[in-house]
């Protein structure tokens, strides 16, 4: 998916952005006459093009252009949200049909967490939904052991500080199930180091299983199984950048 206003770019840098290879890979390539610009091969790789007004292939394969790249992930747990990683996979990883080489995750969510998460190379974005000042609402599903207080609720609605004295936003808990095995649905405006399982350790309880549903106006697409991706359609981008650019400055919506 990529709307952009295309200048210009060095044929070398085009192909390294499409994830073809490094610098220097690229450029034996076009020695090779592997690289083609409008069907004649091209060895120069320092050849600026409009990669939106002419065909460039690679071995025949045709190098499509993308300016951004938005993606849903129903993160699996056991991986981890990162780019790279030399002893889990990751959630860019998964994203297996991608044209670029430069995505990342919007956030984090812990390796026992699965969920929401969008992948992405598009900074704007990524600052605008990530900015303590914008205060993005994040809706979590959990699973928790213990006897909540009673006044849990208002607990957290106030902002509850942590076992460590870190302090929390306002924000809203909704007990959905009680028992041995408790559900809750938990909405944040932010996003501290393991803030939701902290939340719970406060509250003398432990969180056994936790999945993101929404971020800002995303909301998981529940067809989606652990480990599947799609596209972001483009009623969901344009909804999200519209949230990403609102001022949050009241709490969470009861």
């Amino acid at each position: 998916m990529a709307v952009a206003i295309m200048k210009e770019i060095r044929l070398d840098k085009f192909l390294g952005e499409m994830g073809i290879g490094t610098r220097s890979q690229i450029k034996e390539m076009a020695k090779k006459g592997r690289i083609s610009v409008d069907g004649v091969p091209e060895k120069k790789t320092d050849r600026k093009i409009d990669p939106e007004q002419v065909e460039v292939t690679v071995d025949a394969r045709k190098i499509a252009y993308a300016a951004f790249e938005y993606y849903m992930l129903n993160k699996p747990q056991g991986v981890v949200s990162a780019t790279e990683d030399r002893r889990y996979e990751t959630v860019v990883g998964l994203i297996g049909d991608r044209m670029r080489d430069d995505l990342f995750p919007v956030g984090r969510l812990d390796i026992d967490t699965e969920g929401l998460i969008l992948i992405t190379n598009d900074g704007d974005l990524t600052h605008q939904l990530l900015s303590p000042k914008k205060h993005v609402d994040k809706v979590y599903f959990a699973k928790i052991e213990g006897d909540l207080p009673f006044d849990a609720k208002e607990q957290i609605e106030q902002g509850i500080e942590l076992l460590d004295g870190t302090p929390t936003l306002p924000a809203k808990l909704e007990v959905l199930k009680v028992g041995t095995l408790s559900e809750i649905r938990l909405t944040i405006r932010e996003g501290k180091f393991h803030q939701v399982k902290r939340m719970f350790e406060t509250l003398g309880c432990n969180v056994v299983y936790l999945k993101r549903l929404s971020m800002g106006s995303l909301q998981l697409d529940e067809t989606l199984e652990p480990g599947e991706y799609r596209p972001l359609h483009q009623e969901e981008l344009e909804e999200l950048k519209r949230h990403g650019k609102e001022k949050r400055t009241d709490h969470v919506k009861q």
